[in-house]
């Protein structure tokens, strides 16, 4: 049994888990279905080479918590989401996932040249990498939530635009949708939520918690509503067993949920043939074809 100390000092990052994973499983769905896999990481390196740059600058006094870190990593995942959102298009010669996959290499390569005039790089690429959710205060989950709630009423109010753009981006442009306007509202709402996340969590576990828990709902739904239950169902799950298994492995507790996430997954695959017998097409995939 883990007594109450224990207990309090899990609660804050145990809680900031599920925050995560609740705005994160409902954008996978969109970044699954749009098949920009690698967004979601780019994005979030980006955001960490803003971070690495405001830390060398004079006005954060090398304190990678203050306000001003966060504003310069924000400015420049806006200018991602800006990139993202202009370089999609039907006709396009190069695809949007090799666009993507060479920002996230270059703000990786350029994170790691700027660390290299920091003394503490080998302290940062790790907090950058797996983050150091242990650390999160009720403060910070609190504003966390907050931010993460207004983006959440943001695309609810927006949904049918957002979700016709990415389920159907040929017949929303059709009927006159801008899909370079609305693709750009929704890179950077995401922006704001994955700027958030890498701050707390780091870049694998905020990967994690967004395409994971779309991944396995898709082994069993095709609706967008089963999915969002089951992606925040697996969640809620793999965030209390991650932290639980940290605390009584006593390994770092972003490594820890990233390999649950993992795991749980290969479960949850292994045992579709048995909970669903046969082979299940699904419409969107019918639609597709034809």
């Amino acid at each position: 049994m883990m007594d109450l100390t224990i207990l309090q000092f899990l609660a804050p990052p145990f809680v900031a888990s599920l925050v995560i994973a609740g705005i994160h499983a409902y954008l996978g769905v969109h970044v699954v279905e749009r098949g920009v896999i690698f967004v979601d990481l780019s994005l979030a390196q980006i955001a960490a080479f803003g971070a690495t740059i405001a830390l060398l600058l004079p006005f954060s006094g090398g304190d990678p918590h203050a306000p001003s870190v966060y504003w310069v990593s924000l400015v420049f995942t806006f200018m991602g989401a800006g990139i993202f959102s202009m370089i999609r298009s039907r006709r396009a010669r190069i695809p949007q996932e090799a666009i993507i996959g060479i920002s996230y290499a270059v703000a990786s390569a350029a994170t790691i040249l700027a660390m290299s005039k920091s003394t503490s790089e080998g302290e940062h690429l790790k907090d950058m990498l797996v983050g150091n959710i242990l650390a999160v205060s009720w403060t910070e989950v609190f504003n966390t939530a907050l931010l993460y709630a207004v983006i959440g009423t943001f695309h609810y109010v927006c949904r049918r635009k957002f979700l016709a753009i990415t389920l159907d981006p040929v017949t929303a442009e059709r009927e006159g949708v801008s899909i370079r306007f609305w693709d750009f509202l929704f890179y950077a709402s995401f922006g704001f939520v994955v700027t958030r996340s890498v701050a707390i969590a780091g870049v694998l576990l905020v990967f994690c918690y967004l395409i994971v828990p779309s991944v396995a709902a898709m082994l069993y739904a095709d609706r967008i509503g089963p999915r969002l239950a089951i992606g925040w169902t697996m969640g809620t799950v793999v965030s209390a067993l991650g932290v639980y298994l940290s605390l009584i492995l006593d390994l770092p507790t972003g490594a820890t949920i990233v390999g649950t996430f993992g795991l749980v997954l290969v479960v949850m695959a292994a045992i579709r043939p048995l909970v669903q017998p046969g082979t299940r097409t699904s419409a969107a995939y019918e639609t597709r074809q034809h």
